[in-house]
């Protein structure tokens, strides 16, 4: 079928790749995202085509975008964390690149990517949920993505967890990604280290002694070191996404959970405090099967390999 480009645009950088149709990466290029400026983002995602272009022939065009896109695939209703409202991207991309150039959400190109390839393989009801600067969801259900009639289906980081709670940068108040996210990692982590400094020494070392210097690495580090501070942090933002879980499940039943983004890297430090809440918390438990919850495999290349197989038409 050819090669395709993938572009995964999230919250911090643009990530891109020529992708053949068995899933290989076989270039890559990557920017930071210029987040307040629409306009410099289409930039960047132009320059990086063209840049892989001039050593691949590469037709299609696939772009995960961290926002809600609407039902033609084509425009950004709203991000967030970016600085999208009502934004043509597909227009603009492809007016400069010509060709086809697909636009959906970069939860659902990470969903269809581990689906395809990876982690999600022969499970036909799976959801994908990422756990990075927010909390993003892809839902397949009976093999196909599921994107609502509408086409924003799937952002369970904006379900209400806590009543009244934190503000969240959908403008409402306690949604789930402001307790179960890399941000609410860091913030648990810069508190914890207030409050606890005996505690997190290893992640007060990491950080030069600056509180606010405390980041995502840096609290994974400190756990896989033993800090018991920053354990207990990724323990809480754990229970938080497996109460997130037991909620999907109550609504889809999905026969797999796989959990991808940034904060997953950290592996069973995240994965274990969210199966054990998911366990504790399911509905019906005890009378019904639970569903696997498993680490994504393809890591950062999940959404740049799902955008290019949907370009595709996968």
């Amino acid at each position: 079928m050819g090669l395709a480009i993938g572009i995964d645009i999230g919250g911090t950088k643009v990530a891109a790749g020529v992708v053949d149709d068995e899933g290989h990466v076989l270039a890559r290029a990557r920017r930071r995202t210029p987040s307040s400026d629409p306009d410099h983002i289409v930039d960047v995602c132009v320059e990086i085509v063209r840049q892989l272009r001039t050593d691949y022939d590469a037709g299609p065009v696939g772009v995960g975008a961290a926002g809600y896109i609407d039902a033609t695939r084509s425009t950004v209703l709203f991000s967030p964390n970016l600085a999208w409202r009502n934004t043509p991207l597909r227009e603009q991309i492809s007016a400069r690149l010509g060709g086809d150039v697909v636009v959906e959400n970069d939860a659902n190109v990470a969903a269809w990517g581990e689906f395809r390839f990876g982690a999600g393989e022969q499970q036909v009801d799976m959801v994908c949920i990422t756990v990075g600067t927010g909390i993003g969801c892809g839902l397949i259900l009976s093999g196909q993505l599921y994107r609502g009639h509408f086409g924003i289906a799937g952002e369970p980081g904006h379900m209400r967890a806590v009543p009244g709670g934190r503000l969240c940068g959908c403008g409402n108040y306690g949604c789930l990604e402001q307790y179960a996210s890399g941000t609410a990692l860091v913030r648990a982590a810069r508190e914890v280290a207030t409050e606890r400094r005996d505690d997190a020494k290893r992640l007060l070392q990491l950080a030069g002694g600056d509180i606010e210097a405390i980041d995502g690495p840096s609290v994974t580090m400190a756990a896989q070191e033993g800090d018991p501070a920053a354990i207990d942090c990724f323990n809480e933002v754990g229970r938080w996404l497996g109460q997130g879980l037991a909620d999907i499940a109550a609504m889809l039943d999905p026969g797999r959970f796989v959990i991808g983004g940034g904060v997953a890297e950290a592996g069973e430090l995240l994965l274990k405090s969210a199966r054990d809440s998911f366990n504790a918390q399911l509905t019906g438990r005890g009378y019904r099967l639970h569903a696997d919850i498993v680490a994504a495999s393809l890591g950062s290349d999940a959404g740049l390999i799902g955008a290019a197989d949907l370009a595709r038409g996968g």
